[in-house]
């Protein structure tokens, strides 16, 4: 093709490498064995580590895959079956890790608080929280290849916001283990493909 008077050559290469996207999953953990208020990182319950298998069974044969995982037990061991499957080590990155509780506030009155947060926004948590939200997104925009993601309740909620343009903290109440699929396309737009299954989720 001609532009501005020079010949671009474009090989059907260079058109697969610019209209190419990364499929990215993001899975819920696994039930937790305990709460916040006794436990500060709790690992897996029975139901977790069972909920973590059937996952696996679920995107083992899409793979292998990249896989990253939050910091927290409860991610790392959901992460376990899949990376098995694939005979495979996850990257550990806290950019997809827990949301920070407000500074002053014990972790015995966390539950509580991110109940009474969820229903809000955003923007009305203030700078710290909306900085948090664009660490996960800005993070996982430089992704480049296909990959699972195990993180957290409100972190992938604030993908999903990002996709919908949608401000408010939580879209969809992901179930454990909910696999959450989103297009990267090579601008760093990012798309919705389908959203995990909800649940009347424990929040702990």
């Amino acid at each position: 093709m001609v532009h501005q008077g020079r010949r671009v050559w474009t090989t059907a290469r260079s058109v697969a490498l610019r209209v190419s996207t990364t499929r990215l999953y993001f899975v819920r953990h696994g039930r937790a064995a305990a709460g916040w208020d006794a436990e500060l990182d709790p690992g897996l319950d029975e139901l977790g580590h069972q909920q973590a298998r059937e996952m696996a069974d679920q995107l083992a044969p899409l793979g292998p895959m990249s896989v990253i995982t939050s910091p927290f037990l409860r991610c790392q061991q959901t992460a376990v079956p899949l990376c098995e499957a694939w005979n495979s080590k996850p990257e550990i990155s806290p950019e997809v890790g827990e949301i920070p509780s407000p500074e002053g506030v014990p972790k015995s009155d966390r539950v509580a608080w991110l109940r009474k947060t969820m229903g809000g926004t955003w923007l009305s948590l203030g700078p710290r929280y909306t900085i948090f939200r664009d660490e996960v997104v800005n993070f996982i925009r430089q992704i480049n290849s296909d990959t699972v993601i195990f993180s957290h309740f409100m972190a992938i909620n604030a993908v999903i916001g990002r996709t919908q343009d949608d401000d408010r903290l939580v879209l969809f109440r992901l179930d454990n283990c909910s696999i959450t699929s989103v297009e990267l396309g090579t601008n760093g737009n990012l798309k919705l493909i389908q959203s995990g299954r909800e649940a009347d989720t424990l929040i702990r």
